[in-house]
């Protein structure tokens, strides 16, 4: 499959269990409609502070399983296991072996979050089961080894070029305090961000705190900096509290953050006085915005009881639809083997982008996107590279 290197522990592990994977196929099972069942799994952080991103990204799957269904021209449908794993890496092997262990299942939409991703792979890598993130950014994820990873979303290389480029472009920064949540998804997109800012001459000022209740302390240090920006690099309940507490403080700086915290939890959880004006960048556009996704965005309302997309839906729905693509192509023969072998070379017209694969696992061609709080709501101001030529 031109993957990257095998770790040697994993190596030994998939030879034997990629045979006994080929009997866990679903289409053994046939619907009420008379059609064969293919199983899927999801796993993603459906539980804790920050479970909205998941849900955002269950709904996508919700919503391609959905079409898939209700379209004459598969010759099966497709039925769903989820399994949550809080967006923890201490919780993730928990839920990716409760997947690995439903024989039936073929494939994976997810893990989600980085550290939680990290956790996990060993295991679906030795099981020969596919895994698809819509949203694990980390660069590392796909250096590690893991045989049965890809992603649909640009990794942090990506966006922290962009961020950077935005900051030092548009927001004219010379001073950036960078400060990341000390989670495997928060180090790679400082790590990321860090060194572009430095390059075009920006001083920046490191520093990390995992996440807590209380940002006083951390506030008036930001303060005492004296920055002209604040990147936070974390997800949005706790940049919500980091919000409110420099806005408490009379910070007058301008806030920024990466996808993680690119959701109207985020507004709602910081108070809409508190977040207006802040930025937030992300390798997503806006389906709600997207002429193109307007089908999608209707299909999405209507599975999912009225809810809009959020942060990860579409690429989650991406990631399912190029599933079925794979699954389609092989007819008879779903099984996680044949599975695993077939997808690198789909080739997806998706509504977030084409999704196809570098040999590395790598997703081909993403833009970034920045957005703003106006008004209360999140707001996309456009693809990064356009407003900066703009």
């Amino acid at each position: 499959m031109g993957r990257r290197p095998i770790l040697g522990a994993i190596a030994l592990a998939t030879a034997v269990t990629l045979s006994a994977a080929a009997c866990g196929s679903s289409g053994d099972d046939t619907s009420s409609s008379g059609k064969k069942t293919i199983t899927i799994g999801f796993q993603g952080v459906l539980s804790g502070d920050n479970q909205q991103l998941g849900l955002n990204a269950l709904y996508g799957v919700k919503t391609a399983i959905a079409e898939v269904n209700a379209d004459a021209s598969y010759p099966f449908e497709l039925k769903l296991v989820e399994s949550d794993d809080a967006g923890s890496p201490d919780q993730g092997p928990t839920a990716a072996q409760k997947l690995i262990d439903d024989k039936k299942v073929v494939a994976v939409v997810g893990p989600m979050f980085s550290g939680a991703t990290k956790a996990s792979e060993p295991a679906y890598s030795q099981a020969g089961l596919l895994s698809v993130s819509p949203s694990a950014t980390n660069p590392a994820l796909t250096t590690l080894g893991f045989t049965s990873f890809y992603r649909v979303i640009a990794p942090d290389t990506v966006q922290g070029k962009a961020a950077a480029d935005y900051l030092a472009d548009v927001l004219k920064a010379k001073k950036v305090y960078s400060l990341d949540d000390k989670s495997e998804y928060g180090t790679g997109l400082s790590g990321a961000l860090e060194p572009e800012l430095k390059a075009k001459g920006i001083e920046v000022i490191h520093d990390g705190i995992n996440p807590t209740k209380d940002y006083q302390s951390e506030a008036t240090k930001i303060i005492a900096a004296g920055p002209d920006v604040l990147y936070y690099s974390g997800y949005y309940a706790e940049l919500a509290l980091l919000t409110k507490a420099l806005k408490d403080k009379g910070f007058t700086g301008k806030i920024a953050s990466g996808d993680g915290s690119n959701d109207p939890q985020y507004v709602a959880q910081a108070g809409a006085t508190a977040a207006e004006g802040v930025y937030l960048t992300c390798p997503c556009g806006d389906a709600n915005s997207d002429p193109k996704a307007a089908a999608f965005v209707e299909s999405f309302k209507k599975v999912n009881n009225g809810a809009k997309p959020g942060t990860y839906s579409g690429e989650a729905y991406d990631a399912t639809k190029a599933l079925a693509t794979v699954f389609k192509q092989l007819g008879d023969d779903v099984n996680r083997e044949s599975v695993l072998k077939a997808f690198p070379g789909v080739n997806y017209e998706g509504i977030t982008k084409t999704v196809s694969f570098e040999s590395n696992g790598e997703v081909k061609g993403s833009n970034v996107y920045v957005y703003q709080v106006k008004n209360g709501a999140i707001t996309v101001l456009g693809n990064i590279a356009d407003l900066i030529r703009a």
